[in-house]
């Protein structure tokens, strides 16, 4: 699926797994209660709202939603300067870097587009972590 997860264009991606699966558009179009129209539209848009983009999520037995938790881990990690005291909201204890996220962090590196150095401080990934996937996944 993504390639680069800075750019997302959620739209491109679910047309890229209907026609991979071979979805007929009727499906899709019994599936979310609209028109043929209305998925052309969501094929072509960046955006989808939240709820079609879970109904897509079961109808095409894919997690959408993790393209944008990966753009987060990459490009947003946590951080400890503005901790919000005693969310009601789930706390999440760590970042689970996903085999999608260690791949696409080695191809990088691989196509010498970031360095190591560049990679831990860019995205925070901790050196030892970065060089166990490198022994691990890679033959750099």
């Amino acid at each position: 699926m993504p390639e680069n997860f800075k750019s997302i264009h959620i739209g491109k991606y679910i047309q890229e797994l209907v026609t991979e699966k071979k979805i007929d558009i009727r499906r899709i179009c019994n599936f979310l209660g609209c028109s043929e129209k209305k998925i052309e539209e969501i094929y072509k848009s960046p955006n989808v709202s939240t709820d079609e983009l879970l109904k897509l999520s079961k109808l095409l037995e894919y997690d959408f939603f993790r393209i944008y938790s990966q753009h987060l881990i990459l490009y947003a990690p946590p951080t400890a300067r503005n901790p919000v005291e005693k969310s009601q909201l789930p706390k999440f204890k760590k970042n689970i870097y996903t085999k999608e996220i260690i791949d696409f962090i080695l191809e990088e590196i691989k196509n010498g587009e970031k360095s190591k150095a560049q990679i831990i401080k860019e995205y925070g990934i901790p050196k030892t972590t970065l060089y166990k996937w490198i022994s691990k996944y890679e033959n750099l």
